[in-house]
């Protein structure tokens, strides 16, 4: 029976349960409110949740010493929870992430939001339904929360309101995205990567930074399909000038935005939106031909290694979706695994294409990507060996940066 009193999901919060939250642009803002609240009901709670950079901004291994929490990228406000020991980070890529909480995570219980049911008593998951179809069925409880702000596509996935233990009318806020500028150099690094992008294909853009700029150099395109975890509003600009293939099975997890962009979608039915075993799991990837998967990085080394995580020793973020995309891409005939990066930080001091990664871990291997693209160029280096692939790069980089980086490989490559 569906409740008007919020606060009925708190009973479900005992000491040493593992409860599932929806983030990204699912996290339900109704939740944090009540937490807030009365954070004495988290107390040695074990928290999941995938909380992203830029979109989530709520601690909740803080609300009380004893909370704790899983997740898989790190954002900022995470910091100082993960250094006193309450946060822990699982090194997972998201189909990895929907595997370890379908089952694995041993979920007790699952806290989602959804829209009004329907006629037929459906609810839907709305413009985010990355892990929460995965997480339902796997939890013991399962509590919805009613949220009407949530905008209700035409294709994402739905199921009875009867499926939940408890359900609570929650009316809030969602979470939305802004449609930011881009400086020039961002400009360049889009348009070179447009240039690389046939007609016909499948893309798939991370967020910000140049990817987040290549959807818009795509509006001469002709009959691009969308095959990602995520749109933004450049995606409708698309859209409107008929860059996207009609009829195309064009494929998302989550819609990052305006309320444009929400609206958008929905009324124009721009794409289907699914959980994470469908936007990035293997056996659904493989089948997509020209795929072209674009993501962005902190660094690249002269190996061709990229680093997405790191800022020197200083965990950022996770991994995200960028491994199964880029190995999707280098496996789909005609597609390619790109990475777009500014060639330096601190206005030209810093190098980001560099000798050596010295970030703790990998993020993407030097057998994950086709090509690199900067400001200065594009690096194809799928096919080329060591010592070209290293002259490759070292082009692309900032040529105040390019003796040092030659003299540096000159070094790695009398040691090898």
């Amino acid at each position: 029976m569906t409740s008007t009193d919020p606060t009925r999901l708190l009973d479900a919060l005992q000491p040493g349960l593992n409860v599932y939250v929806s983030g990204t642009v699912a996290e339900p803002l109704a939740l944090r409110e009540l937490l807030t609240r009365d954070p004495g009901r988290t107390r040695s709670v074990h928290f999941v949740s995938c909380l992203v950079p830029g979109m989530s901004d709520f601690d909740y291994a803080a609300l009380d010493p004893t909370s704790r929490l899983t997740t898989f990228m790190m954002p900022a406000v995470l910091k100082d929870s993960f250094a006193a020991g309450r946060v822990r980070h699982l090194p997972l890529c998201y189909s990895q992430i929907a595997a370890w909480l379908a089952g694995p995570a041993a979920l007790d219980v699952a806290i989602v939001q959804v829209t009004p049911p329907d006629a037929q008593g459906m609810v839907s998951f709305g413009t985010a339904p990355d892990f929460a179809p995965i997480v339902v069925p796997a939890a013991r409880r399962a509590i919805a929360m009613i949220n009407p702000n949530l905008p209700r596509p035409r294709r994402s996935p739905s199921m009875p309101l009867s499926a939940f233990d408890v359900v609570v009318e929650a009316p809030a806020p969602i979470i939305l995205g802004s449609d930011p500028e881009v400086g020039p150099d961002v400009h360049r690094i889009a348009d070179l990567i447009a240039e690389l992008i046939p007609d016909g294909a499948a893309i798939q853009t991370g967020i910000g930074g140049a990817p987040g700029a290549v959807p818009r150099k795509l509006i001469h395109h002709r009959n691009l399909v969308i095959r990602g975890g995520m749109i933004s509003d450049a995606y409708r600009d698309m859209a409107e000038a008929g860059a996207l293939a009609p009829g195309g099975r064009h494929i998302t997890g989550v819609a990052y935005g305006t309320a444009g962009l929400l609206a958008f979608a929905v009324e124009h039915d721009l794409a289907e939106f699914a959980d994470a075993n469908i936007t990035h799991g293997t056996a659904s990837l493989l089948g997509v031909e020209k795929f072209h998967a674009i993501n962005s990085a902190l660094e690249v080394d002269l190996l061709g290694q990229a680093n997405i995580e790191w800022q020197g020793t200083r965990m950022v973020s996770g991994v995200g979706g960028a491994p199964d995309f880029a190995r999707a891409a280098m496996r789909s005939p005609r597609g390619m695994a790109i990475i777009g990066l500014q060639s330096t930080a601190k206005a030209g001091a810093i190098t980001r294409i560099v000798p050596r990664l010295a970030s703790p871990s990998v993020s993407l291997s030097r057998t994950d990507l086709d090509v690199v693209v900067t400001e200065h160029g594009v690096a194809r280096i799928r096919h080329l060996d060591l010592d070209a692939r290293a002259e490759a790069l070292i082009a692309i980089a900032a040529p105040a940066h390019r003796e040092s980086l030659a003299k540096a490989w000159a070094e790695m490559r009398r040691a090898m």
